[in-house]
């Protein structure tokens, strides 16, 4: 299989503007394709901005809601995978399995009802709706005030032969989640983030060490600069299953790109034993 070039969209685009955002995207989504990408990745929240406050229940969709379809435009009309992160909104739409598009959108003003979920989309190079993973850990207060945590851990998708699984920021700072990928078989793992400072040794440090540990590609992608009480540090990175950051962005906005290459990570998993080494017999005190 040939490499999935891979690019990295480290921005914070203009929070509490979701048509702004849109067009950021379809700036970058195409600087992407026209570099040879097959896949673009974006932060966490990136659809409507992380610090967004008492909007958060107005600017939260369905998974297949307004921000959703315009997305979908832009991965058809440029050729490439997106994932993207946003609010999304549980709701009788999506419990009685009605399209939203069915459905008149809330009055302004209008109090939204349902869950809401901290949440990351894959819509394919031909727009479809690939995937969509809820974050399972919640961080600090700010997102346990306005986000129910998800409940399915490992999320995964097909894509040009690669399979791709999905965490967001917090996540995967857990060891157990990037594990519980590994032998689930993810060749490589999106995680959309809203990293902020003093944290940066996540980016720099953490993030390879998760990748060459469990043996696979993890895309890391962050915001940047300061939004309300918060300052991200970038810093995203590709990292390899041998440990090494494959792309690096620094701290301002930027696009990256780097290549997953499933011959290189074959060759790195048959030359690593730490999944043939493990022994699950002893690890049962863990859960």
């Amino acid at each position: 299989m040939p490499p999935l070039r891979t690019a990295l969209l480290q921005s914070s685009g203009r929070p509490g503007s979701v048509a702004e955002n849109l067009k950021v995207l379809d700036e970058a989504a195409g600087r992407a394709a026209a570099a040879g990408a097959g896949l673009l990745v974006c932060p966490e929240m990136f659809l409507t901005g992380y610090a967004i406050g008492d909007d958060v229940p107005l600017l939260a969709e369905p998974a297949d809601g307004a921000g959703a379809r315009s997305v979908s435009e832009i991965a058809a009309r440029h050729g490439i995978a997106v994932v993207y992160g946003y609010p999304e909104r549980e709701d009788e739409r999506s419990e009685m399995g009605v399209s939203s598009a069915e459905v008149p959108q809330l009055p302004l003003g209008g109090a939204p009802r349902g869950r809401i979920f901290n949440s990351a989309q894959l819509i394919g190079p031909d727009g479809e709706r690939l995937a969509n993973y809820r974050k399972t850990h919640l961080f600090g207060c700010f997102e346990q005030q306005w986000f129910t945590p998800g409940e399915e851990p490992v999320v995964q998708v097909e894509l040009g032969g690669i399979r791709i699984g999905m965490l967001i920021c917090y996540d995967v700072e857990f060891p157990e989640n990037v594990r519980a990928h590994a032998l689930a078989g993810t060749d490589l793992l999106v995680v959309p983030t809203a990293q902020m400072h003093p944290f940066q040794f996540v980016a720099e440090s953490l993030v390879p060490v998760r990748a060459f540990e469990s043996q696979m590609y993890i895309a890391y992608v962050n915001r940047t600069g300061p939004e309300g009480e918060f300052e991200f540090i970038g810093l995203s990175c590709l990292a390899g299953p041998d440990g090494a950051a494959r792309a690096r962005a620094g701290r301002g906005e930027e696009l990256v790109v780097g290549e997953v290459d499933p011959a290189f990570l074959s060759a790195s998993r048959a030359a690593s034993p730490y999944l043939r080494d493990r022994r699950p017999g002893l690890y049962a005190s863990l859960v």
